[in-house]
């Protein structure tokens, strides 16, 4: 792959993220309740989210070439979350507008420490079809990144997966949320970006990823076995948590779009994670009206 050349020039190609697009409602606890406990929020807002569109958003804001294959509902939030990423220069040519379900939601809490609970509601995200999947791959070269997540439906990240593979492109899958793939898929991933729970599920479904990066929060991250630390953020710094994961894997996928190696895409995932965290809201400045 491209990031693995050495003594090579640097090529960038683009990063195509297929994946979810969510309008996240907000609200700000005291503290996460408990099960069957009711507590008072306040600031209840509306924010760009979803992995897919995090991550795209994350590519951009580390300076690749983004396009976003999705599926958004017909509706005032999808039209105005359209709007918001190609303001950003994200080429939502392939994000379908579908007439029969609503754009997808996030109800997420969040704590005063930045720690937050959430519940997904896919909408349309359950409605991206096989053929504008189909479509958008079939551009890929090898200089390309193509980078999913779990929130759409796995069947469309196998077939995804495997096209990209066969046309020499590099995929990059975050398996969040974890939900069991074919062993050719996680095997054809360079690399599976996974937290420590998912690592976990991972091993005890018995995959073996070639190439796997595991993040630990605010301890780093590692990519085979290798532990790097990141950026120290101090905890008085921390606002949201949410979007971290996201920001790290947007910004991996551009550094290796752009032709950096394993330790200096590392990097450059930590500190876009870092930053993540210091600003409310899983994609900066990303408050919806």
């Amino acid at each position: 792959m491209a990031g693995d050349r050495r003594g090579a020039p640097p090529v960038t190609g683009r990063v195509v993220v297929i994946g979810s697009l969510n309008v996240d409602i907000v609200a700000l606890v005291e503290r996460l309740p408990r099960p069957g406990e009711t507590v008072l929020g306040r600031d209840l807002t509306r924010w760009a989210g979803g992995k897919g569109a995090n991550q795209a958003v994350a590519a951009r804001a580390a300076g690749a070439e983004v396009a976003m294959v999705g599926c958004v509902g017909a509706d005032e939030p999808g039209r105005a979350y359209l709007r918001r990423l190609t303001s950003l220069g994200i080429d939502t040519t392939a994000v379908q507008v579908e007439l029969s379900e609503a754009t997808g939601h996030a109800l997420i809490n969040v704590d005063f420490h930045g720690e937050n609970s959430i519940v997904v509601v896919p909408g349309a995200n359950s409605r991206l079809s096989a053929a504008a999947v189909g479509a958008a791959v079939s551009g890929l070269t090898p200089q390309d990144v193509l980078l999913m997540q779990l929130e759409i439906p796995t069947d469309l990240v196998t077939r995804a997966a495997r096209r990209a593979r066969d046309a020499g492109a590099r995929v990059v899958l975050n398996m969040a949320p974890y939900a069991p793939l074919p062993t050719d898929v996680v095997a054809a991933a360079d690399p599976v970006i996974v937290n420590e729970h998912e690592a976990l599920l991972l091993a005890d479904a018995d995959q073996a990823a070639d190439s796997l990066v595991v993040t630990f929060g605010a301890a780093g991250a590692a990519w085979g076995g290798r532990q790097r630390p990141g950026p120290v953020v101090a905890a008085n710094d921390v606002i949201d948590t949410t979007g971290a994961g996201d920001a790290f894997c947007g910004a991996l996928a551009a550094a290796l779009a752009h032709g950096r190696g394993r330790g200096a895409a590392l990097d450059a995932a930590l500190s876009a994670g870092a930053a993540a965290v210091q600003h409310p809201g899983a994609q900066p400045d990303g408050r919806l009206p």
